[in-house]
């Protein structure tokens, strides 16, 4: 039932590859020699990520792992350039972290309206245009589109929410939160009630408001991935404040001081940051209270730990404007919802250089493109001196620049590989 909900998503996204430029000669009735007029290749189309307000789970991800933006067209005569590849825009819920597959780390955390460009698309190539000079006046060759960026990513949904509602299954946390928003979970007199995170916005005053989020219940051994709490507790890590919220009515013959250490003890586990954070007790169902000394008892301990308690009913509406202004109380001198850094920094990855690479020459300009070339070419950060010396130390290895020299290129003859050029130095 756990899987009606999913907070994690692995994909694999691929930006569009750049067009190819075009040889081409201007050709005109009663011209002798038109020149060269070959357009250059369409840019690729980038892959977008955008925050859908609407989307509260990472659903559709579960049925479609592969996204793919449009490639860029090629040149044409007349100068014309290509089209450019349409972008593709992926949608994802508030909140969601995008992780690096394969070091984990945090490329972008999703929460603000801003998109974020995940994967670019490749730069189209040059037509022949660009390569006429005085003496070489019909250059006969173009360059090549460069690939679009690709990489495997992770999403993982972590709720946006001021407030979280903790406490056992079944104790009234999707009732208090239908209570005090706008919000209506599912609400029935069993455990596992709930199976994903609810939210609602709880507005206290004119201009005073904050986002509760109801968390699945808890249950002991949830830190260490037993019931649903594993899957859940990750969406209080935000939260600026905690809401414990403990059933006292006796009715179902639990102990109430269990049950608050039991859970205090799981979200320690999973994380002692969000162990220390601000919590408020509200002892829940005190309308169908059985013993008083259950109340007594659990409030003695929570206030002996510093934590404010509240009597409250969310069924009988007892207490519960008070504490949602005293939350929002609290809230005013709490730090923002926690957003994380990006972590990722970019690997240069192992590409052999034992492949083909073509080479042509026409008067002192050597273009030179090949797969493992074009990889590379696309790998390198020129405003990176680290990067840079990658590169020319790849060139090197390859025994590109023997074969250049075998082929008799000169100092000052200009090298083109792609995107790229520079002149060449022994």
């Amino acid at each position: 039932m756990a899987n009606q909900f999913v907070d994690t998503a692995r994909i694999t996204v691929k930006a569009g590859s750049g067009g190819n430029g075009v040889v081409s000669f201007h050709r005109e009735k009663y011209v002798a020699a038109g020149g060269p007029d070959g357009g250059d290749g369409g840019r690729g189309g980038d892959i977008i990520l955008q925050v859908d307000s609407h989307m509260s789970t990472l659903m559709d991800f579960r049925y479609k792992r592969k996204y793919t933006a449009s490639n860029g067209a090629d040149g044409q005569g007349a100068r014309k350039t290509g089209r450019d590849g349409a972008s593709l825009t992926i949608k994802v819920p508030l909140g969601t972290l995008v992780r690096d597959a394969e070091t984990n780390e945090i490329i972008k955390d999703m929460s603000g309206q801003e998109p974020f460009v995940l994967a670019r698309g490749g730069k189209g190539g040059w037509g022949n245009q660009h390569f006429a000079t005085p003496t070489r006046q019909v250059p006969r060759f173009a360059k090549s589109g460069l690939p679009g960026e690709s990489r495997d990513v992770v999403l993982e949904l972590k709720l946006l929410a001021d407030v979280g509602l903790v406490g056992f299954p079944n104790v009234g946390k999707s009732t208090l939160l239908s209570v005090v928003s706008k919000a209506r979970p599912k609400i029935a007199n069993y455990h596992f009630t709930t199976l994903f995170p609810n939210l609602g916005v709880v507005y206290v005053d004119e201009g005073v408001s904050f986002v509760l989020a109801d968390i699945p219940g808890i249950i002991e051994g949830a830190s260490g991935g037993a019931g649903l709490g594993h899957d859940f507790l990750r969406h209080v890590d935000r939260c600026r404040l905690l809401i414990h919220v403990v059933d006292v009515s006796g009715s179902e013959g639990r102990d109430p001081v269990a049950d608050f250490e039991a859970i205090n003890a799981e979200l320690e586990q999973y994380s002692h940051t969000l162990a220390s954070r601000k919590m408020l007790v509200a002892a829940n169902k005190v309308d169908i209270l059985e013993d008083r000394a259950l109340l007594e008892r659990l409030k003695d301990h929570v206030e002996a730990k510093g934590c404010p308690f509240y009597e409250i009913s969310a069924a009988a509406h007892i207490g519960v404007q008070d504490l949602m202004r005293h939350v929002a109380g609290e809230l005013a001198s709490l730090p923002p919802v926690l957003v994380y850094e990006p972590e990722y920094v970019p690997r240069l990855p192992e590409i052999d250089t034992s492949g083909a690479v073509e080479i042509r020459e026409e008067d002192g300009y050597w273009l030179v493109e090949g797969p493992w070339l074009q990889r590379l070419v696309s790998n390198v950060n020129f405003g990176d001196y680290e990067s840079r010396n990658w590169f020319d130390r790849m060139l090197r290895q390859s025994g590109l620049f023997d074969r250049l020299e075998e082929m008799g290129i000169k100092d000052g003859d200009t090298v083109s590989m792609y995107d790229l050029e520079f002149e060449y130095q022994k």
